[in-house]
């Protein structure tokens, strides 16, 4: 009878179901059977890569009436709230922006960029691309990088990103690229990362995405803090002087802590460990007083010279290579201030690249053109259509117009005029004599038609050249970071197609990618390689002027029997060049000292552990070191968490720093490790500097001294060295001589 009942059971689910999949079949369309692309409305397109647009020779400006693109993005715009389709995670700080002085003068009129007297508010969001909120923040992606300039003549929106190009070049195609990028529809999967087919498969069927996949993959994917990345504008503003001139311009950020990444291996981790990194990396900076600063510069081109490049300069896949457009650093930002409460001002700023002010405009650059339609419209969809009154938006300057009503009108106007022209003369417009904003009076001539301008056709010379600006250690980066991704894609088509387009850049890119991953090998070259290369595309050009470790953490292992008041000593030292120190101990609490202790500088003993060995990794830290104690020494070195910490924090090659009995553990971790050199007479306070390893046998008043003055390599000062290295941010010289590849972490 059981299996009876069990057998009519089934048979009602199952029919059941079949229902309700019946019910759900009319709603359901095989895309493989489809005819074609059609609009909403039945309409079939012939063509959705390209916004209608004015052509003549060159882009022209992209127009309004083009129906099947504005569909496509307003339909995209709205498909998620209330959070952001794209720039979901993000982290956010208030700070300020001043110009050196009047230099920008000769190309805008525009206050803030040429009032020195001035320091205008900003509020900065960073923010990852392609994962939703939840998701963490050191996966391989492109980082937002968005300022909103609270301007006396109203908001400047600067919404940028942490690489200067983007993966398409027209408007019309960004909802493919972030359909593409986001998680499969079928499977929700992945999260937060492009280590899928949908991506690889768009990327290879888009050779003009080339460039910025080359951006991505290296190490400006994985950044090591939203403070050590450059910003830039992207598309293609336009400047206006008082004479009326226009120039072509893109902005630029520089950070004042240099660019650093982190390493594959790390990032992974961390994702797992903590998850928020990022967004308390720049919480803890600020909130220690180690205010994040960027030099704000422009490249700027004469309207004459629009059509004097072998590439389109409106093209947002291509950069202008310093070489020819050089930099010209005009102000620095500054972030100050954390937010009092995450929702009303980071999660609710809204960003729009259609918000400039006088002496700023726009220009054809086709990416540009839909962005400035699609971000007003993205807004009104999370926010509603009051968006900009919200706090955090809301002008510093005065506002008044006749918009009226609305969800969350803020306003209230009193009376009964809501309209110009009107009786009363009531909030007429302003002429540009009293600052009002006027258009730039382009001549536009040209055939109205889908398509791009012939420079808009190469797509490669560009990825060619940041390629060949790599560092070795970086292309080894890159070449490992696509044959991750690439193995992840389970689709033989999607995988062999894009080691087609790598030999397109590099034959031996592509060779040894295809090689790793069962790609196609190719037999010759896709085409020459030019050669060229360019300084400035590599993260080691922007190493700052003056070593540093501001803000840098560091972590202090040590068990029961530690030297305490070398520990203070040390401490001290990296204090006062405003590095960040953690204790990490058996326990969270008090570490017993060593029974017999010097004192340095009348110190008092005493420690505290921040943290317990299982509690934080060094992952999370810039460097690591371990200080004398016999007891200590000997906890540690038979300790696998501990041995665990040296080992990773080598791998990951990052400097390591030992004194006295200290040394031993390094040595028992890293004894098989070729090369490396440790100072050996524990009773000298010379110090021994190899591949990033910095030991020294005693600390003293000596070593003290020395390191009160500034970090620097040299026989004494263990601080001083053991800074200096910090400072280098890792030491890849580990990696390319292979000591890494000796070291399991």
């Amino acid at each position: 009878m059981a299996s009876l009942g069990s057998a009519l059971k089934h048979a009602v689910t199952s029919a059941t179901n079949d229902t309700k999949i019946a019910d759900l079949q009319q709603n359901t369309h095989d895309l493989e059977k489809s005819t074609g692309l059609t609009t909403e409305h039945g309409l079939k397109a012939s063509n959705t890569d390209d916004w209608l647009k004015v052509i003549d020779g060159h882009t022209g400006p992209s127009l309004l009436e083009d129906e099947i693109a504005r569909e496509k993005i307003h339909h995209f715009d709205h498909e998620r709230i209330p959070e952001r389709v794209v720039h979901a995670r993000g982290a956010g700080a208030h700070g300020y922006f001043k110009v050196f002085d009047n230099r920008a003068s000769k190309y805008t009129f525009a206050p803030v960029l040429t009032d020195s007297s001035r320091s205008t508010p900003v509020f900065v969001r960073f923010s990852t691309v392609a994962g939703s909120k939840g998701s963490a923040d050191t996966v391989r992606d492109v980082r937002g990088f968005a300022i909103k300039f609270y301007t006396e003549e109203g908001n400047w929106d600067l919404v940028g990103n942490d690489i200067p190009v983007f993966f398409i070049q027209d408007a019309i195609k960004f909802p493919d690229i972030i359909h593409a990028v986001k998680p499969e529809p079928n499977t929700e999967v992945p999260q937060g990362q492009s280590a899928h087919n949908n991506f690889w498969d768009f990327v290879g069927l888009q050779p003009e995405s080339a460039h910025m996949v080359m951006w991505v993959m290296s190490d400006r994917g994985i950044p090591r803090s939203f403070r050590m990345m450059q910003g830039f504008g992207v598309n293609t503003f336009t400047l206006i002087n008082d004479k009326g001139e226009r120039h072509f311009v893109k902005f630029h950020l520089i950070p004042e802590l240099g660019v650093h990444s982190l390493v594959w291996d790390e990032a992974l981790k961390i994702g797992g460990q903590d998850p928020d990194f990022h967004r308390k990396d720049l919480y803890e900076a600020i909130d220690n007083g180690c205010h994040p600063k960027w030099t704000f510069a422009i490249q700027v081109i004469d309207e004459s010279r629009e059509n004097d490049f072998d590439f389109d300069i409106l093209d947002a896949t291509k950069l202008w290579p310093e070489e020819l457009v050089p930099l010209q650093s005009i102000g620095e930002l500054v972030l100050n201030r954390n937010v009092d409460e995450f929702f009303p001002e980071t999660e609710q700023v809204a960003f729009c690249t259609s918000h400039i002010v006088p002496g700023i405009g726009f220009s054809d650059d086709p990416l540009l053109q839909g962005r400035n339609f699609s971000y007003l419209d993205t807004q009104i969809s999370r926010l509603g259509f009051n968006w900009e009154q919200i706090p955090i938006n809301r002008p510093v300057c005065p506002v008044m117009n006749h918009h009226r009503g609305g969800q969350h009108q803020q306003r209230i106007i009193p009376g009964s005029i809501n309209y110009w022209p009107n009786r009363r003369g009531w909030g007429p417009p302003q002429a540009p004599s009293e600052g009002g904003y006027t258009e730039y009076a382009q001549k536009v001539t040209g055939v109205k038609k889908r398509g791009r301008a012939p420079k808009f056709q190469e797509h490669f010379n560009q990825a060619q050249l940041f390629f060949n600006s790599l560092t070795p250690y970086e292309k080894s980066h890159l070449i490992s970071a696509i044959s991750f991704e690439l193995s992840h894609c389970d689709d033989p088509e999607v995988y062999r197609k894009y080691t087609e387009i790598l030999n397109q850049i590099d034959f031996s890119l592509a060779t040894t990618i295809a090689k790793n991953i069962n790609g196609i090998v190719p037999e010759e070259p896709g085409r020459p390689n030019h050669g060229e290369r360019s300084a400035t595309l590599s993260q080691l050009y922007y190493a700052p002027k003056d070593p540093t470790i501001a803000s840098r953490r560091i972590a202090v292992v040590v068990a029961d029997g530690v030297n305490t008041a070398e520990v203070k000593g040390v401490q001290a030292a990296l204090k006062s060049a405003k590095a960040l120190t953690f204790i990490i101990g058996p326990r969270r609490g008090k570490i017993n000292p060593e029974g017999e202790t010097m004192s340095v500088g009348g110190l008092a003993e005493g420690l505290v552990a921040d943290h317990h060995w299982e509690g934080q990794r060094s992952t999370l830290f810039d460097a690591v070191f371990i200080p004398s104690g016999a007891k200590h020494a000997q906890a540690l070195a038979t300790n696998g968490r501990a041995i665990h910490w040296v080992r990773e924090a080598f791998g990951h090659c990052k400097a390591i720093g030992a004194i006295g009995e200290g040394i031993a553990v390094v040595q028992e971790v890293l004894g098989d490790v070729p090369h490396l050199k440790f100072a050996s007479d524990l009773t000298s306070d010379e110090v021994v500097t190899s591949y990033g390893v910095v030991s020294m046998g005693k600390y003293g008043p000596s070593s003290a001294m020395v390191d009160a003055f500034a970090l620097a390599p040299g026989e004494k000062g263990f601080a001083s060295n053991f800074g200096y290295q910090i400072s280098k941010h890792r030491c890849y010289e580990r990696e390319s001589d292979g000591l890494t590849a000796r070291v399991a972490f």
